[in-house]
């Protein structure tokens, strides 16, 4: 009882702490970034192997927290923030291959190349898929509660335990939702593409 009255306040302080930034107060965000900044730097840190990209990229969600407080619609302020963080975690990456393609081959054999992306991965792939072009545009048809859990799930690489803990419903409920959010985005990419998160769950 203990714990969850904790975890209640905890919620609860947070939830003030972003009314509070909607309003301008800067003593808040600096409060929210104390409270947060260190998870997410951990969390981003298992997806991104570069400090520097990671260093950025909580720097840029909380620059977004400040400009769209206001926008938060009341849910969890832990699974918030880590929306934000991994789409500009997202953003970072398409930036960075950019740059790779633009930059081109060194000019000389022996000059090393100063940026060299690693092949993205199929995770990588998907993520980004999730959050741009035909896929992003399905994945917003869908409700929102299932939505939500398979952007933690796919999107932010979540185990059902971890997605459980950061929606605060039930693990069978978490299994349950992604079975049906991955039916209701294959439907939805049905006329144009298959769906990328592969065969029935």
């Amino acid at each position: 009882m203990g714990g969850q009255r904790e975890k209640d306040d905890g919620a609860g302080a947070d939830g003030a702490l972003l009314r509070a930034v909607a309003a301008g107060d800067a003593a808040a965000m600096a409060t929210l970034y104390d409270r947060h900044a260190g998870w997410l730097h951990a969390r981003l840190t298992r997806r991104c192997a570069d400090p520097e990209v990671v260093r950025e990229v909580v720097q840029d969600t909380f620059v977004t927290v400040w400009r769209s407080a206001a926008g938060h619609r009341g849910e969890d302020a832990g699974g918030w923030l880590w929306t934000i963080a991994a789409r500009r975690l997202v953003d970072a990456r398409r930036a960075q291959e950019r740059v790779a393609r633009f930059a081109g081959p060194p000019l000389e054999s022996g000059s090393p190349a100063r940026y060299e992306p690693a092949a993205p991965s199929a995770e990588d792939r998907v993520l980004t898929g999730l959050e741009y072009g035909d896929v992003g545009t399905a994945l917003d048809r869908i409700s929102p509660e299932l939505r939500e859990v398979l952007r933690a799930t796919v999107v932010d690489g979540l185990s059902t335990r971890e997605a459980a803990r950061l929606l605060g419903i039930p693990e069978g409920t978490v299994k349950s939702r992604a079975r049906r959010a991955r039916a209701e985005l294959r439907v939805a990419l049905a006329p144009s593409h298959p769906s990328p998160l592969g065969g029935t769950a």
